[in-house]
């Protein structure tokens, strides 16, 4: 190509560049950032304080959920047996109201026995009942205990009173001087002054009945009945209809006591029992009272 035609070509290319329209460069902006409101803030923080509440009252629900342990063990009411699942922090008093529908008996009238007598503020772990434990439980119905409330004649009430008046020491009278005069029993429990004991496990032995026989005093709880034994037969006396249990100790023996049950309204009805051991006298008045 000759300078001529070079010429000529620089100065079309110079021509269409004044002619072409000027290129823009693209510019990408950015989107402006906003700050959150005060408000916006507040209830973020708010969000993330109730999620976080939440989340500790579910832990905490489900670690007391884990601490809250079903026990299944059995009731014996009378000749009833009902197996019973609760939990074991559940009190005596909530047992009570569990088993009101169950029995029939109501709460208040109820007496739960394990290893003694169980309080209503007690829970069943302090107790120590576990699963398979048998618990005995002692009351009477309403209706038993409405047929029961009836009120003394006349007569009966003078005969009370005359009980009342004599003031003549148990042991002094001539009807047990006859008993006592026989001396105590060879085979008499250990007698033991100002000690309050729990009833043992085994029936109590070595007293004397009115006729001056051999003695033997059986608590049969599930049964709520009380068995008193001698040598020719088992008299079995429901505790409920014991009306009083009244006691005194013997002059010069004081570690034993003469007792009385009260089955009626007047002295003739009561069933009297001599050489009681002193330390069982308040468990005994406690079982056959609360029964």
């Amino acid at each position: 190509m000759d300078a001529a035609s070079s010429d000529k070509t620089e100065t079309t290319n110079a021509k269409d560049a004044e002619n072409s329209p000027p290129k823009i460069a693209a510019e990408i902006t950015p989107a402006p950032t906003t700050e959150p409101t005060p408000v916006e803030s507040k209830a973020s923080e708010n969000k993330a304080s109730i999620e976080k509440s939440s989340a500790e009252h579910v832990e905490k629900k489900d670690e007391a959920s884990s601490d809250d342990k079903i026990i299944s063990f059995t009731v014996i009411y009378s000749k009833q047996k009902c197996d019973v699942k609760i939990s074991e922090n559940s009190t005596v008093l909530q047992l009570k109201t569990h088993l009101e529908p169950i029995i029939g008996v109501p709460q208040g009238l109820q007496k739960i026995m394990f290893k003694g007598l169980a309080k209503n503020g007690q829970t069943l772990k302090s107790l120590g009942i576990t699963n398979n434990t048998k618990v005995m439980v002692v009351g009477s119905k309403l209706n038993d205990v409405l047929n029961l409330a009836t009120v003394p004649s006349a007569e009966e009430q003078q005969a009370l009173q005359e009980v009342k008046v004599n003031k003549e020491p148990w042991c002094r009278q001539k009807m047990h001087r006859t008993v006592l005069d026989k001396g105590l029993p060879d085979d008499v429990m250990p007698g033991i002054l100002n000690t309050k004991e729990p009833l043992p496990p085994c029936p109590l032995s070595g007293m004397l009945n009115k006729a001056g026989g051999k003695l033997r005093i059986t608590f049969r709880l599930e049964l709520d009945e009380l068995w008193l034994g001698t040598k020719e037969r088992t008299e079995k006396i429901r505790m409920s209809s014991i009306k009083s249990v009244l006691s005194e100790p013997i002059e010069g023996q004081e570690q034993y006591h003469i007792m009385a049950l009260q089955l009626g309204t007047t002295e003739a009805s009561r069933y009297w029992i001599y050489y009681v051991p002193a330390q069982y006298v308040d468990s005994i008045k406690h079982i056959i009272l609360d029964s």
